[in-house]
């Protein structure tokens, strides 16, 4: 994981952070008065407009996520007649939704992504369900003390005279922040983010009583993080390529319209590409990407990396000569050619033997000349080819430059693979490559 990525970095950060630092300021500051109406417009749009919104994009987590904010609200509101109480049911409705409220925030963390299907919603519905009862239970008329665990000392209670929070609520939110966090940072998906920053907003909004104003005003900002997750991942699947997690092929074109020289552009490709895939599998070849791409992502001379398809990805040097570019992009090659992996056995089902198939086995006999190197230890090495140019009096366009930069990948194919070959470079003309060459 690289801590000190940017991108990382202010995906996590942003809008989330955004928002929840307004909601503080709007509230807390009193820069600017916001009155009952305005708050309670804010909390119902935000809530009605984020469900139909996530139902729309099949995010069974946000749905639930909103779901679960709003009863959690409504049950502390109604069993503490909508003022904070210090005791009765009010006081354990406080209690229960604090304990359980970040348990299921780290339930949606741990689960995949299987959209609105009936028997996923129906089993999340019946979760919510016995929480449901358990809290009418606990909360009934009289009681003046809920259940033992939910209000234990786990330390000195001087430690948190700053909150109305019990200790052991305050440790699951700690563990619900920290599940969302890692998950964030192995997996950067915009959702992971809203949750986490959701919840920061819940933490505020019990922290404030959880009932009246400025409790429903902490909500429906934790709703509107959420909302505003669905719509950054829509941009990450149209913008990024969701295998390597490099931008895609319409962020490489909307980078070109914004091109100005001095610039670079750099093809690559992976050599005996198909031939990998013929040999040791579609999951494995799957592995090849993302370890190329892994390698790309940290080009150095500032260089941005896009995949582009299939085993082909793109480099942009901005502000860039080609002759600064050449050593950055063979300490590239080099770095990518002494990387070893492993195969990961069992994931390519499709491989699995089915009996004698003659047409298979010619085509690995035929791409065994070529396949990719398999080492004494198992393990595979790969290699990439790569072709680079610049605009030049010829080839002012953008267009014209990725062009050069194609006709010097394909003379670096023909050369033996596993070069850098530069645009213009004089060398002896040989056929030209079609396009599926591997």
């Amino acid at each position: 994981m690289d801590f000190g990525n940017k991108g990382r970095l202010r995906s996590l950060l942003i809008p989330g952070v955004l928002w929840l630092g307004a909601a503080v300021v709007l509230l807390q500051g009193g820069f600017l008065p916001i009155s009952p109406a305005a708050i309670d417009f804010y909390y119902y749009a935000v809530f009605a407009a984020g469900i139909l919104l996530a139902w729309r994009f099949h995010s069974s987590r946000v749905v639930f996520a909103l779901v679960i904010l709003l009863l959690a609200h409504r049950a502390v509101e109604f069993f503490s007649m909508g003022r904070a109480v210090s005791a009765g049911p009010g006081r354990i409705a406080f209690e229960a939704i604090a304990f359980l409220l970040p348990l299921n925030f780290i339930v949606l963390s741990l689960i995949r992504e299987r959209g609105l299907g009936v028997p996923f919603i129906a089993s999340r519905l019946g979760l919510l369900f016995l929480e449901s009862v358990f809290v009418a239970v606990i909360c009934r008329p009289g009681q003046t003390l809920g259940p033992a665990f939910l209000h234990a000392a786990l330390m000195q209670h001087a430690w948190f005279h700053w909150t109305r929070m019990p200790q052991l609520a305050l440790l699951v939110f700690v563990l619900a922040w920290g599940t969302l966090l890692v998950r964030f940072l192995l997996y950067q998906k915009p959702v992971e983010a809203g949750l986490l920053w959701s919840l920061a907003a819940t933490f505020l909004a019990l922290q404030s009583g959880g009932v009246g104003r400025i409790s429903s005003a902490y909500l429906a900002t934790g709703a509107l993080i959420l909302v505003s997750s669905i719509i950054e991942n829509s941009y990450v699947l149209a913008y990024h390529d969701e295998l390597t997690g490099l931008p895609a092929r319409r962020a490489f074109n909307e980078t070109l319209l914004q091109l100005e020289a001095p610039y670079a552009v750099a093809v690559v490709d992976i050599d005996h590409f198909k031939s990998f895939n013929d040999t040791h599998g579609h999951e494995t070849g799957d592995q090849v990407l993302r370890m190329v791409a892994a390698s790309l992502a940290r080009v150095t001379g500032g260089g941005k990396a896009f995949r582009v398809g299939g085993e082909e990805f793109s480099i942009l040097f901005t502000g860039k000569s080609l002759k600064e570019t050449v050593p950055h992009l063979e300490a590239l090659r080099t770095a990518i050619e002494e990387s070893r992996f492993r195969v990961r056995r069992g994931e390519e089902r499709r491989s699995a033997p089915r009996g004698p198939d003659r047409r298979v086995a010619a085509r690995k006999k035929a791409s065994r000349a070529s396949a990719p190197a398999q080492l004494s230890d198992g393990k595979l090495s790969v290699t990439v080819s790569i072709g680079v140019a610049e605009p030049t009096p010829r080839t002012q366009e953008v267009e014209q430059v990725i062009q050069a930069a194609d006709k010097a990948l394909y003379r670096a194919k023909q050369s033996g693979r596993n070069r850098v070959e530069v645009a213009g470079t004089p060398r002896a003309r040989a056929p030209r490559l079609k396009r599926g060459i591997a």
